[in-house]
């Protein structure tokens, strides 16, 4: 909580206003934050406690700006279970959202594709997750100045959110896919046998991010909206391997189609902020 407080209380003394909106970008989606009109922009190791971003494409800053006069906090990279952060560092961007106020989270990510209905560069919103990581940053003493110790999970991802996505797309013809996403520990990726189960639990695509602040953010009173790029597709019955470099440039193309869906939704939020 304390180091929480000195971060927000840092970002606080540069910021004018409350912003209503966060955002947390992925792998290779830092440029679908080019609505944004920025007003001031930190690496995360100006920011007290904060923990540095360590992973390819990922730029590590805290951008805060306006879109129409809604004020709005991005995360420009995140951070992971895998790169050795705890669920509660990973989670700690998300406190200090809140700590600033934040009612709405935005968070995108990259994923390999699981329904072979998909294709490379589709966007998916996501409808559920299921968590496989073996971790929860709520684990350990509640601190019930964040939310109740039991949060309720079966409404994660708010329906209003994902409509103003769907209209957002419409003049545009982009297709969006709707599905549920499967949250691992990474780094490695998935064997053809691991893909057949995922797919038999129901997923629709796999990632290493999201989950963990995810929950933070429903602990937190938040409406979250998920959107994955879908990089990739995994079809355990013809197996092959995918770079990190392809990853990345697949989630960089589809930037445009996130920019679009989120600028779209802050207006729409826009009416929700206040002073």
């Amino acid at each position: 909580m304390d180091q929480v407080q000195a971060a927000a209380e840092f970002i606080k003394k540069h910021i004018a206003h409350q912003p209503l909106i966060g955002i947390i970008t992925g792998t290779g989606l830092g440029e679908s934050l080019a609505f944004l009109h920025a007003q001031a922009s930190y690496d995360y190791k100006e920011i007290p406690n904060f923990p540095e971003s360590t992973v390819q494409s990922h730029d590590g800053k805290c951008v805060i700006g306006e879109v129409e006069g809604c004020r709005v906090i991005a995360m420009q990279g995140r951070l992971h279970l895998y790169e050795g952060y705890s669920p509660k560092q990973v989670a700690f961007p998300v406190r200090v959202m809140q700590g600033l106020g934040v009612k709405y989270l935005i968070v995108t990510n990259a994923a390999g594709g699981l329904n072979l209905k998909f294709n490379d560069g589709d966007i998916m919103v996501i409808s559920d997750h299921i968590n496989l990581t073996g971790e929860n940053p709520l684990v350990g003493r509640n601190e019930d100045r964040w939310g109740e110790r039991f949060p309720d999970m079966t409404a994660v991802y708010d329906r209003r959110l994902a409509g103003l996505a769907r209209e957002a797309v419409k003049s545009d013809q982009i297709v969006l896919n709707e599905g549920v996403y499967a949250g691992l520990k990474g780094p490695s990726m998935e064997t053809p046998a691991e893909t057949r189960y995922l797919r038999w639990i129901g997923a629709d695509a796999v990632g290493f991010s999201t989950v963990m602040e995810v929950i933070a953010a429903v602990h937190a009173g938040m409406k979250v909206l998920g959107l994955s790029t879908i990089t990739n597709i995994n079809d355990p019955d013809q197996p092959a391997a995918h770079t990190v470099e392809a990853i990345i440039e697949v989630a960089r193309q589809a930037a445009r189609k996130h920019s679009l869906i989120i600028s779209s939704i802050i207006r729409h939020l826009s009416n929700d902020a206040v002073d």
